[in-house]
């Protein structure tokens, strides 16, 4: 998980990805998934960023539901149990 890999807390990391969504100078390559996803992770603290990325990157894709072994994962509206 990216918040333990760097030492930040749900709510730091959180800022940083709306810092860098937010940012004048930067372009994201999908902008709207990784908003999408920032809102995830933001309701389910519990989830990492890049598990609510994943979700919502195979949303876009159109290979929705996304199947995971993970049951908290597959909790989140777009993502199932395999």
């Amino acid at each position: 998980m990216l918040a333990s890999a760097y030492d930040l807390e749900h709510r730091q990391l959180a800022k940083a990805i709306e810092m860098l969504l937010d940012h004048k100078h930067l372009v994201l390559q999908d902008r709207d998934v990784v908003a999408a996803a920032l809102a995830q992770f933001r309701r389910r603290p519990s989830l990492g960023f890049s598990d609510c990325l994943l979700v919502e990157i195979a949303r876009k894709a159109g290979h929705s539901p996304l199947g995971t072994f993970d049951q908290q994962l597959a909790r989140l509206d777009g993502a199932v149990r395999v």
